[in-house]
């Protein structure tokens, strides 16, 4: 494989001018493709086979009215009677303009429908849409407010909540802020402007191209809104780390005496290996999310993937493109005086790596290699202690700052009506239900422990809804507990009505997702695991070295477990992070396991290739497990930080799915790199010695070497070199 990067760089260089045509051409052509589609991405989740979605789509055959998405409009006055003949009118005007919005189908008048709050202070109104949430154009979002202007000119109080509403706009894009920052880590890194600019540039395309292609795709298919996030995320942090592995090579093999093309090649044949390796890892992790089984989740996973694939292809080609224009100004440092540390610092890692400060580390930890893993692995396993109390649930409205209209409304409503009005059950009675039948089934459903009150809203074509209120939130344990019960005991609620029950709505759907994620957890860790042992053991050729590489996985991911629950669960930092306690997000575990799992063997694979290199060259393990992690510390650091800092840009947004996405990613990067892999590999390697790098010899006979450390394109590059050596003498 390395002498076919090697070729490929080479021809890349020749034909820059092609190539970056070619990449902006996609640029163009998928920006264009997504603008043209009007695709939108959503964030209704459902999952086929759970008695929510029979509820769902129950309604939407014989019930398209109750099916739609809905908005619930919170009108509040501070004091007195919502009920005054001023305020009735408002709010009669309100509803009339509200009914008039496009894709509305009905809006309940809050004092015909009783659902006035008993101190009489507040009134709910709500928006039935004729679509799912995700088919609700931006337009109609946008109507909604001024459809109340009305009702805040009588000096009423209105906020909006539900599957749609008018958020705010963020204030700024995390993107931007992550890109920024690791601008400023890249140009210290490489003391020099430009080369800190290079991995930016060409990650760039990648993550436009990638974005725009998920837009695109939501076209025609599902997406939920957050794999517009995790698809970012990884674009900009795996395109920026795979870019800089190669560079960082690039800018050695100039300084050792290389022209540009030269250099592109060796450094794609050598490094570009573990970005192949690398890439191919974070992709099988994400990929293995279509075994879990649920929609969203498998959209999610492959269209992040596609972000890496494509991450991985621009590091490979348009990179030593850009470097053919850039030549060897890619090796110039700055000569600003706060970049000539900087700068002495990248010259002694090409020059004396014997020096580096990675050398240093590493020596210290082969030195203390038994205290250090020991200390190590107990100081992660302390870290992961609160996954004991993990909850696991679908954060909503309770969970957002007081800034969002939609949790000024949830205040509102448990304020005034309690609760269990910001999240009530569907109870949908089938089989010839009548109306004698609706109200049996509402009277044994309101008699269940935990249920606030029952109400039958509609009869018709055979079924009947009944709303059941509960007594608790909707993000809480004992809803769900209710809801479980109510499915349990369901004939109990049937009674001699001749109906049969079914229990859905949105929060009953928000159950249903988090306990399919729970049950589907385990499986999904054998798969990926598995298939990436599989990929690891064919990658280094031993078993050994796999091993290490999950077993630190699994303290990586489980100190990042623990530290997600005791900031968003236990509340630790909230007020710095501006977060309110919620329940760790359902969907969570499956996503970090995934992605964390995919970076942590990408730090493996750089870290431990240089150490075999050495390894294979010298033959002292000991040795080169300090040699291959000092020359690898540098650029892990940097990548390290890279990643994390783009993760934790996303801190930034009011989304608290987002959040608590951008905080986990963040802290196992950062635990992954630096406590696992520059530490607690390189200690466990220094115990192993030599066996690490054992197979048996079978192996060699059926199982190819993929030569990731370029040991192949060593022995072409010196054959190549004698021969134009003999040539010249015989001259």
């Amino acid at each position: 494989m390395s002498t076919y990067l090697y070729d490929v760089a080479r021809w890349c260089v020749r034909r820059r001018w092609i190539v970056l045509a070619v990449w902006v051409a996609a640029v163009v052509a998928m920006t264009a493709l997504a603008q043209v589609s009007g695709g939108k991405t959503t964030n209704t989740f459902s999952i086929p086979g759970t008695e929510s979605q029979r509820v769902n789509s129950l309604l939407e055959a014989r019930l398209p009215a109750a099916a739609g998405a809905t908005t619930q409009v919170v009108f509040a006055t501070d004091q007195g009677d919502i009920t005054a003949s001023a305020y009735r009118a408002a709010v009669g005007e309100a509803v009339s303009r509200l009914g008039a919005v496009p894709q509305v189908v009905s809006v309940s008048d809050p004092f015909k429908a009783g659902s006035v709050s008993p101190d009489k202070q507040v009134a709910l109104a709500t928006v039935t849409y004729d679509v799912q949430a995700g088919e609700v154009k931006e337009s109609t979002v946008d109507d909604l407010d001024p459809a109340v202007s009305a009702a805040r000119d009588a000096h009423l109080r209105v906020e909006f909540s539900g599957a749609v509403y008018p958020a705010a706009s963020e204030a700024a894009s995390p993107e931007a802020v992550g890109i920024l920052v690791a601008l400023v880590i890249l140009i210290v890194t490489f003391g020099s402007f430009m080369a800190g600019a290079l991995p930016i540039v060409t990650a760039l395309f990648g993550v436009i191209i990638a974005t725009q292609g998920m837009t695109a795709l939501a076209s025609v298919v599902d997406i939920a809104a957050a794999s517009t996030s995790v698809g970012a995320m990884l674009g900009i942090s795996c395109g920026i780390d795979y870019a800089l592995f190669i560079l960082s090579r690039y800018r050695g093999n100039l300084l050792d005496g290389h022209d540009c093309e030269e250099a592109a090649g060796r450094a794609a044949g050598t490094s570009g290996g573990a970005v192949v390796f690398a890439g191919l890892t974070v992709i099988i992790a994400l990929c293995g999310l279509t075994v879990v089984g649920i929609p969203f989740l498998t959209t999610m996973g492959l269209a992040a993937a596609g972000a890496v694939a494509v991450a991985v292809l621009i590091a490979l080609t348009l990179l030593p493109a850009v470097l053919g224009f850039v030549g060897p100004r890619a090796a110039r440092f700055s000569r600003l005086p706060v970049l000539r540390r900087t700068a002495s610092a990248a010259r002694t890692a090409a020059d004396a790596p014997r020096n580096l400060t990675g050398t240093h580390w590493a020596r210290w930890v082969v030195r203390h290699r038994v205290p250090v893993l020991v200390t190590g692995v107990i100081a992660l396993g302390v870290m992961a202690a609160p996954i004991a109390s993990m909850d696991l649930g679908l954060p909503g409205a309770s969970s957002r700052p007081t800034s969002d209209t939609s949790r000024r409304a949830y205040d509102l409503t448990t304020e005034h009506f309690g609760p269990g009005y910001n999240g009530p059950l569907t109870i949908v009675a089938q089989d010839a239900a009548g109306p004698a039948q609706a109200q049996q089934v509402a009277a044994a459903v309101g008699k269940v422990d935990g249920v606030a009150s029952s109400s039958v809203s509609v009869v018709t074509n055979g079924i009947a809804l009944i709303a059941a209120v509960p007594t608790t939130g909707p993000n809480t344990s004992a809803t769900a507990d209710l809801v479980h019960h109510l499915r349990e005991d369901r004939s109990a609620i049937e009674g001699n009505s001749g109906t049969h029950v079914l229990v859905g709505g949105t929060t009953a759907t928000d159950i249903d997702v988090s306990t399919k994620l729970r049950d589907a957890l385990p499986v999904f860790v054998v798969v990926v695991v598995g298939l990436a042992f599989i990929l690891l053991t064919f990658a280094f050729r031993t078993i050994l070295v796999p091993i290490t590489s999950i077993i630190g996985f699994l303290l990586s991911v489980g100190a990042a477990f623990g530290a997600e629950v005791a900031v968003f669960q236990w509340g630790w930092g909230k007020d710095l992070l501006g977060i309110d306690k919620a329940q760790t997000l359902s969907f969570l575990p499956i996503i970090l396991l995934a992605i964390i799992f995919g970076l942590s063997s990408d730090y493996e694979l750089f870290v431990v290739s240089r150490i075999k290199e050495h390894f294979t060259k010298h033959g002292d393990a000991r040795q080169a497990v300090v040699a291959g992690t000092g020359l690898s510390a540098r650029v892990v650091t940097a990548a390290a930080l890279i990643m994390a800092a783009v993760f934790a840009s996303f801190l930034f947004t009011t989304e608290p799915i987002t959040k608590a996405i951008g905080f986990s990613f963040s802290a196992g990067v950062l635990i992954d790199a630096f406590v696992v892999r520059l530490t607690l590999v390189p200690a466990a390697m220094a115990i192993i010695g030599a066996k690490i790098w054992h197979h048996p010899r079978w192996y060699d006979r059926y199982v190819p070497d993929p030569d990731i450390e370029g040991e192949k394109l060593d022995q072409r590059l010196t054959e190549r070199e004698t021969v134009r050596v003999t040539d010249h003498e015989r001259r």
